[in-house]
């Protein structure tokens, strides 16, 4: 990291001075300034030569400029206007980047399909290409970028992020606990997830109300080739954590009544040994996963 890219609270407050701008708290734009853990960020990662990377919120460059030293291509994406443009003074030289001053997201649950284009053309310029997200993701993003980026017909290898702690307890949470849930499902059917480090609001400017964590999450073919239709399966978990309290009966009922009738649930029920007085959050992965599947052959 060169010093014009030594991301401190002082270098911040006088960069953001000369500028005359401030950061805005709609888009949450809190700056990792402990370079500590923006180092750790980026080793973690593991940026190689032949590394394509996604950077949601570019900031001021800091973590950019560290990835761009390493990597084939960096995508950085930065919504803000002001931003960009100092962002832009910083990181010019660099040919290895392509900036877009963009939404990540094209409406609430779909990503920027110019944003991919970009990320398809440099994995597409040598075979040996991989794709990875860094980030210090802003927190308003963070779930639907996570979640959409899974979805892709080809997601990042890894995705190594500071997110709000409070997303990365869901995300790592076990079943009968009260963070598990859909998003729990989604990612752990398909992807390792290691907590690296938590962090206090501290370590970033401005300082935010919550603490927040590393993570590195690993793609894992043999989950993900687990799920016959990864659609299907993210709509139906989704379905079944809509009303926790309710038991899994009513809560399947819900969930698929408009295409299986009772008897047929009862029925599917009874094959798989689930007792009806459970709730979904009890449910294990692989348990969630024979229920979808079972739920899925039952509509053809």
């Amino acid at each position: 990291m060169t010093p014009r890219h030594r991301q401190t609270v002082s270098y911040l407050i006088e960069r953001f001075r000369d500028a005359g701008i401030a950061p805005r708290a709609q888009w949450g734009q809190c700056f990792l300034t402990d370079l500590n853990l923006v180092e750790l960020l980026v080793k973690t990662a593991d940026v190689r030569s032949t590394d394509v990377v996604l950077e949601v919120g570019t900031g001021t460059g800091s973590v950019t400029a560290l990835v761009a030293a390493r990597a084939a291509a960096v995508v950085t994406v930065e919504v803000d206007p002001a931003l960009f443009q100092l962002a832009s003074e910083e990181l010019h030289a660099m040919e290895r980047v392509r900036m877009f001053n963009a939404d990540a997201l094209a409406g609430k649950n779909r990503l920027n399909p110019e944003v991919l284009e970009a990320v398809q053309q440099e994995l597409d310029a040598a075979p040996s290409r991989t794709f990875k997200l860094v980030a210090n993701l802003p927190y308003h993003v963070a779930t639907p970028v996570i979640t959409s980026l899974l979805a892709l017909e080809r997601p990042p290898r890894t995705m190594t992020v500071t997110i709000q702690k409070e997303l990365a307890d869901r995300i790592t949470a076990q079943p009968g606990t009260k963070d598990y849930g859909a998003l729990s499902l989604w990612v752990q059917s398909q992807c390792h997830v290691d907590v690296v480090r938590r962090m206090p609001p501290s370590v970033f400017w401005p300082r935010p109300k919550v603490h927040s964590a590393m993570v590195h999450v690993v793609l894992d073919d043999a989950l993900r080739g687990r799920l016959a239709d990864r659609a299907f399966f993210h709509d139906f978990v989704r379905a079944m954590f809509l009303h926790r309290r309710k038991f899994l009966r009513s809560q399947l009922v819900s969930a698929v009544g408009d295409r299986l009738d009772k008897s047929d649930v009862d029925a599917l029920l009874t094959r798989l040994g689930l007792d009806t007085g459970l709730r979904a959050e009890q449910l294990d992965g692989a348990t969630m996963l024979r229920l979808c599947d079972a739920v899925r052959a039952a509509e053809r």
